[in-house]
């Protein structure tokens, strides 16, 4: 299964690229399928990109639903078992 998730922009650090956090993870990802994505803006990444942007209530709602189901550990990240077979 794949799955996209919501992550903070923390910063822009090129014309299509910015650091993300994913629950207390920075990572570099594409923003070359989305426009005008600003620090502090959330966006959908999927495998290092991001897909589209949504607002924080949105973003807020999906992540509570990913911990809900026990696909978030306490600290915000994806773990591992039965939602990856």
């Amino acid at each position: 299964m794949c799955l996209a998730i919501p992550a903070r922009v923390e910063q822009l650090t090129g014309a299509d690229t910015a650091i993300v956090n994913l629950g207390g993870v920075r990572k570099e990802i594409s923003l070359a399928l989305v426009e005008e994505v600003a620090p502090g803006d959330y966006v959908i990444v999927h495998v290092g990109f991001a897909l589209q942007k949504l607002d924080q209530e949105e973003a807020g709602q999906t992540l509570a639903l990913f911990a809900e189901i026990g696909a978030l550990d306490e600290h915000g990240m994806l773990v591992p078992g039965e939602q990856d077979a």
